[in-house]
Protein backbone atom coordinates (compact mmCIF):
# COMPACT_ATOMS: atom_id res chain seq x y z
CA UNK A 1 0.00 0.00 0.00
CA UNK A 2 1.16 3.50 -0.86
CA UNK A 3 1.33 5.70 2.11
CA UNK A 4 2.03 9.20 0.16
CA UNK A 5 1.79 10.97 -2.94
CA UNK A 6 -0.40 11.25 -5.01
CA UNK A 7 -1.18 7.36 -5.14
CA UNK A 8 -1.71 7.43 -1.64
CA UNK A 9 -4.17 4.62 -0.25
CA UNK A 10 -3.65 2.61 -3.44
CA UNK A 11 -2.72 -1.09 -3.36
CA UNK A 12 -0.83 -2.87 -5.78
CA UNK A 13 1.60 -5.94 -6.47
CA UNK A 14 5.21 -5.18 -6.36
CA UNK A 15 7.16 -5.78 -9.59
CA UNK A 16 10.43 -5.51 -9.13
CA UNK A 17 12.47 -4.30 -5.60
CA UNK A 18 16.04 -2.15 -6.33
CA UNK A 19 17.49 -2.93 -2.77
CA UNK A 20 20.57 -0.83 -3.83
CA UNK A 21 18.60 2.21 -4.42
CA UNK A 22 15.98 2.03 -1.64
CA UNK A 23 13.04 1.62 -4.15
CA UNK A 24 10.37 -0.70 -5.52
CA UNK A 25 7.73 -0.57 -8.79
CA UNK A 26 4.47 -1.48 -7.99
CA UNK A 27 2.23 -2.34 -10.47
CA UNK A 28 -0.58 0.45 -11.53
CA UNK A 29 0.61 2.89 -8.96
CA UNK A 30 3.10 5.98 -10.02
CA UNK A 31 2.00 5.43 -14.07
CA UNK A 32 4.08 7.95 -15.84
CA UNK A 33 3.78 8.51 -19.95
CA UNK A 34 6.67 7.96 -21.77
CA UNK A 35 7.09 8.83 -25.22
CA UNK A 36 8.94 6.28 -27.62
CA UNK A 37 10.53 7.04 -30.51
CA UNK A 38 10.16 4.28 -33.84
CA UNK A 39 12.92 1.83 -33.39
CA UNK A 40 13.93 -2.13 -34.55
CA UNK A 41 12.12 -3.38 -30.90
CA UNK A 42 9.06 -0.90 -31.07
CA UNK A 43 8.51 -0.09 -34.49
CA UNK A 44 5.37 1.70 -34.06
CA UNK A 45 6.48 3.86 -31.55
CA UNK A 46 4.03 6.23 -29.66
CA UNK A 47 3.20 7.12 -25.97
CA UNK A 48 3.77 4.46 -23.38
CA UNK A 49 2.60 4.23 -19.77
CA UNK A 50 4.80 3.12 -17.45
CA UNK A 51 5.38 2.25 -13.84
CA UNK A 52 8.39 4.52 -11.97
CA UNK A 53 10.07 3.69 -8.98
CA UNK A 54 8.56 5.17 -5.40
CA UNK A 55 10.38 5.33 -2.17
CA UNK A 56 11.05 2.12 0.07
CA UNK A 57 9.66 4.81 2.75
CA UNK A 58 6.60 5.29 1.09
CA UNK A 59 4.99 2.32 0.57
CA UNK A 60 3.86 -0.75 3.49
CA UNK A 61 3.41 -4.51 3.60
CA UNK A 62 -0.48 -5.27 3.48
CA UNK A 63 -1.31 -8.19 5.86
CA UNK A 64 -3.89 -10.80 4.41
CA UNK A 65 -5.99 -10.86 8.49
CA UNK A 66 -5.66 -7.21 9.64
CA UNK A 67 -6.20 -6.00 5.73
CA UNK A 68 -4.37 -3.04 7.36
CA UNK A 69 -0.98 -1.38 6.21
CA UNK A 70 1.68 -3.17 8.87
CA UNK A 71 4.65 -3.16 10.25
CA UNK A 72 6.92 -6.61 9.89
CA UNK A 73 8.89 -8.53 12.38
CA UNK A 74 11.24 -11.57 11.85
CA UNK A 75 10.82 -14.58 14.19
CA UNK A 76 13.33 -17.55 14.04
CA UNK A 77 10.14 -21.01 13.72
CA UNK A 78 10.88 -24.26 16.58
CA UNK A 79 12.60 -26.17 13.19
CA UNK A 80 14.76 -23.28 12.64
CA UNK A 81 13.50 -21.27 9.95
CA UNK A 82 13.22 -17.66 9.57
CA UNK A 83 9.82 -15.71 8.53
CA UNK A 84 7.81 -12.72 9.00
CA UNK A 85 5.05 -12.11 10.81
CA UNK A 86 2.81 -8.84 11.11
CA UNK A 87 3.30 -6.81 14.38
CA UNK A 88 -0.42 -6.17 14.85
CA UNK A 89 -2.41 -9.50 14.58
CA UNK A 90 1.05 -11.77 14.52
CA UNK A 91 0.38 -13.86 11.79
CA UNK A 92 2.66 -15.25 10.07
CA UNK A 93 2.69 -13.91 6.10
CA UNK A 94 4.06 -15.83 3.63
Amino acid sequence: MVLTGKDAGRKGKVLRVMPREQRVVIEGVNRVKRHQRPSRTIPQGGIFQIENPLDLSNVMLVCDKCDDPVRVGITVLENGEKVRFCRKCGEIID
